[in-house]
């Protein structure tokens, strides 16, 4: 990316906002053709990160600003995900989700189990102890 500043989020947003300026557009039209906040527009051009929502968010968020000023969405995506701190895509791995999601079920499975049967024990005790008051009124009086 010669020309330009070094590949980091600051530079990314630079790029972004000259694009915008070039075309004469302000930050309020952008955010409504992207329907993104103009809170989040500001964000992305002043490289604030810290501001940003989730990579797929901001993805999809830098391909619709790229294509209300004129770029081509992937090259823009491209070149945010040039910045060597961006947030980098997790491996997809299906028999690794579904291992995880079967614990979790199990795992759940388990609680809800000692939940209930922890409840039946209080219900069980409840209702021995009425019985016991029952019971102990009727031989007292």
């Amino acid at each position: 990316m010669s020309g330009g500043p070094a590949p980091d989020y600051v530079g990314f947003g630079w790029f972004l906002k000259t694009q915008r300026v070039r075309r004469g557009l302000s930050i309020d039209e952008v955010a409504k053709a992207t329907k993104i906040s103009p809170a989040l527009v500001g964000a992305l051009e002043e490289g604030q990160s810290e501001r940003l929502p989730e990579r797929v968010f901001v993805l999809n968020y830098i391909k619709s600003y790229a294509q209300v000023v004129g770029l081509e969405p992937d090259d823009a995506v491209s070149r945010f995900e040039s910045i060597p701190e961006a947030p980098r895509a997790q491996p997809f791995d299906p028999a690794a989700l579904e291992a995880a999601r079967r614990e979790r079920a199990f795992s759940s499975l388990f609680v809800a189990l000692a939940l209930l049967g922890a409840g039946g024990a209080g219900l069980a005790a409840q209702a021995m102890y009425e019985l016991a008051l029952k019971l102990g009124h009727r031989w007292g009086g």
